[in-house]
């Protein structure tokens, strides 16, 4: 007898596809039977070891985070409610060009200084690999949900060229296309570059190209976090387009979005572009998060010539007051390239976490409330924040614009990713509400997409970009990744001022044919796995 039997479901499959109400049999990990109408057809109903009265309950795929930031989350916290609870079932890690393989004793320590922001240091983790493969093994040992990765462009500059603002050499850049090449051969399924932080903003774009003509070469994709989101974010966009061409490789945009206030109802010039490119054969998807907001570190802002040389270098220049002055200058006039060459409005940097807890009374407050409280310059705050937390301190960006989430969110590229920052005492919403709000909020309450749309970006769509061949659809032979939810109450219970909380309306979710989520609570299985490149 099967495992499970899902009743009366109303299935939408991940198509696109209307929904139609079935009967959906499991076992073994897999969809191994679905029967459509079964009740109405008076026909024989499929039984198993357990069953699931389904009715008025949604069966889709689990969804994909196609930008997730759970690098070390995963392994330091087994229970990761934060995405089982939103119906995520594989994450896609490694992102912005910074994560911890492939590494040399060296480049971990800088590179886990350099991301402190984004995952903590990591005091709790046991890093007991160095390579790509040996990170992806450690996902096998037992993780909540499942787990793809990228190769992080800026760890692999580091390891090969340090954090220096210069060229690769010939013989550096052949070294970064072997590391690129040995990831990819281990089971990455592309690239990703942080093109605003140090060092992978160092690279010029034939260094990018060369690497990227590798992921291209072993059927991976290039998801770069480009060099501007505000002032020049529209020839940001257009340089990542054509260097992908150039590099015959397929193209996935980080965050889409069109920030600041140089952006403002600007999303369709971005799309205009994209679709020129795409009717003229390019191969481009992109992902979003449902909410205006960005999230980044405090240390991000700064100008890329302050950030050179790694971060005790950053710190040295922040102490002395001529190099800080000059660091201000950028930020608050000429406009960083950190800062997406806009000068910085410190009223909309909200302080989200700080590594030392000491600092705990100004998170929950932007930059220039906390300065106004020490009756001092926001500057002043901002350095003296940098200095004590060590770099550590993350901040929610309050520089997005409405319209340009929904028309983007529109576009037929489109998939769902969370950027969620699960470190800090006050992190942003996404990172616990991001895939049932696209559901709550923008399906149900706004009628931006339908249900079955949705659903597709969600699932179908980041499925296809990862070249996953048994996920993302509710198909026989399928993987058993499976969301069960509510449409009528599903909504993300994460707010700005509770960003933990969980979503209501999601009672089931299973990874490969097991709950993590069951009757609404989490489970304490760990079935996720590494998923790997699919070879050529």
């Amino acid at each position: 007898m099967e495992d499970l039997v899902i009743r009366d479901a109303d299935v939408i499959d991940g198509s696109g596809a209307d929904a139609y109400r079935a009967d959906v049999v499991i076992d073994a990990g897999r969809i191994v039977s679905i029967v459509k109408e079964a009740a109405a057809a008076g026909c024989q109903r499929p039984r198993a070891t357990r069953e699931i009265d389904a009715e008025g309950l949604v069966l889709s795929p689990g969804f994909i985070d196609m930008h997730a930031h759970s690098d070390l989350a995963l392994l330091r916290d087994p229970d990761h409610s934060a995405k089982a609870a939103q119906g995520v079932t594989l994450e896609v890690l490694g992102q912005d060009g910074l994560s911890y393989a492939p590494v040399d004793d060296r480049t971990l320590e800088e590179v886990r200084r350099a991301i402190t922001g984004w995952n903590g240091y990591g005091d709790d983790i046991d890093f007991d690999w160095r390579s790509v493969g040996g990170y992806l093994d450690r996902l096998d040992r037992g993780i909540a949900v499942n787990a793809a990765y990228l190769i992080p462009q800026g760890t692999v500059r580091a390891l090969v060229v340090g954090w220096e603002d210069r060229a690769a050499t010939p013989e550096e850049l052949d070294r970064m296309r072997r590391l690129v090449a040995e990831g990819l051969e281990q089971g990455a399924v592309g690239l990703s570059s942080g093109l605003t932080y140090t060092p992978g903003m160092y690279a010029r774009d034939a260094e990018l190209t060369e690497l990227c003509r590798v992921v291209g070469s072993y059927g991976g994709y290039y998801c770069p976090h480009h060099r501007s989101y505000g002032a020049g974010a529209l020839e940001a966009y257009a340089e990542m387009v054509a260097l992908a061409r150039e590099a015959d490789c397929p193209l996935h945009l980080a965050h889409a979005t069109m920030n600041f206030g140089v952006n403002r109802g600007r999303a369709p010039e971005l799309l205009a572009l994209l679709d020129r490119a795409l009717d003229a054969g390019a191969d481009i998807t992109l992902d979003t998060y449902p909410y205006t907001p960005g999230c980044t570190t405090l240390a991000a802002l700064l100008p890329s010539w302050a950030s050179e040389g790694g971060p005790e270098e950053v710190l040295a220049r922040l102490t002395d007051p001529a190099t800080a002055a000059r660091i201000r200058h950028d930020l608050e006039v000429t406009g960083s390239d950190g800062c997406h060459g806009v000068p910085v409005e410190w009223e909309t940097i909200e302080i989200s976490g700080v590594g030392d807890p000491a600092l705990g009374e100004f998170v929950g407050r932007t930059v220039r409330e906390s300065a106004d409280l020490r009756g001092e310059a926001p500057w002043d705050t901002a350095r003296r924040l940098l200095v004590r937390d060590r770099l550590g301190t993350t901040i929610l960006q309050h520089v997005g614009h409405e319209e340009n989430v929904r028309a983007i969110m529109r576009h037929r590229a489109h998939t769902g990713g969370s950027d969620g920052i699960l470190r800090g005492s006050k992190p942003h919403p996404r990172a616990y509400g991001t895939f049932p709000r696209y559901l709550g909020h923008y399906v149900r309450e706004l009628g931006v997409l339908t249900l079955e749309e949705c659903v597709a970006r969600l699932t179908s769509r980041p499925a296809a970009r990862l070249r996953l061949p048994d996920r993302g659809l509710v198909r026989e032979g399928y993987r058993a990744d499976l969301v069960l939810f509510d449409p009528q109450t599903v909504a993300a219970g994460a707010t700005f001022a509770e960003p933990r909380r969980l979503p209501t309306g999601i009672p089931y979710v299973l990874v490969d044919g097991r709950f993590v989520i069951e009757d609404g609570r989490r489970t304490d299985a760990l079935p996720g796995r590494s998923v790997r490149r699919t070879p050529l």
